[in-house]
């Protein structure tokens, strides 16, 4: 009787520990959000922030993101999808602001470098492209950069000059968005808020679906 229990229960431990296993094994997106911040210390958006949308819109969602990070590649995505949508009347805007995760992604200053040189050489428009595209390509050697630049129709020569001298402006800007972030308490990205004016902002701390962006989008619109 005891050996006609030992091969059932042979199987049911293997299925448990190979279970174990899989679940050990697969990529988990854990909360960028400490909890310990305060999300009230977002810096107001300005005229001269990279907004997708209505830059009157009632409602925005300001992104900290990193052009490495795998998660922000299908946030960003999940963004575009809630602009087309949600954002087709004028009520929902998209604001990206760099946060490199210089401690983990070699190149994430340079990317954040050379697409904030795209906005200073050819504008928002071409911004958002060039972000696209490097989020397209991850991960992208530098070396990339000129040929992204050329086949988007950012002027080579001004692009070039602005990303090799590095300048001060440029960085100034990137490391402020990324003070910001962590001042608000985010561990990590894609770190997003929602403003709504005279609401308190609402945190997406890490890469949500976009049936969940979408609640959250369509709470903040009801509240106006």
């Amino acid at each position: 009787m005891k050996s006609s229990y030992t091969i059932p229960l042979a199987i049911v431990l293997g299925g448990i520990i190979v279970a174990i296993a899989v679940y050990v094994s697969m990529p988990k997106q854990q909360s960028t959000y400490s909890g310990n911040g305060n999300p009230a210390l977002v810096r107001p958006v300005d005229v001269n922030d990279h907004i997708l949308g209505n830059p009157a819109a009632k409602v925005m969602i300001v992104e900290y993101a990193d052009f490495d990070c795998e998660y922000c590649k299908g946030f960003d995505d999940t963004l575009h999808q809630i602009v087309a949508n949600e954002g087709a009347s004028g009520d929902v805007a998209w604001v990206y602001r760099e946060f490199p995760l210089t401690e983990i992604h070699p190149n994430a200053m340079k990317h954040a470098e050379a697409a904030e040189c795209v906005a200073q050489v050819a504008g928002n428009d071409l911004f958002w492209k060039f972000a696209d595209t490097l989020f397209a390509n991850q991960p992208v050697d530098p070396s990339q950069y000129g040929t992204f630049a050329q086949q988007l129709g950012v002027p080579g020569t001004a692009f070039a000059a602005c990303f090799s001298n590095a300048s001060s402006t440029v960085d100034a800007r990137i490391l402020a968005d990324r003070q910001n972030a962590l001042a608000m308490g985010a561990q990590g990205t894609p770190f997003s808020v929602i403003l709504v004016t005279g609401k308190p902002p609402v945190v997406i701390g890490g890469a949500y679906p976009y049936d969940a962006v979408k609640q959250l989008v369509d709470t903040a619109l009801a509240s106006q």
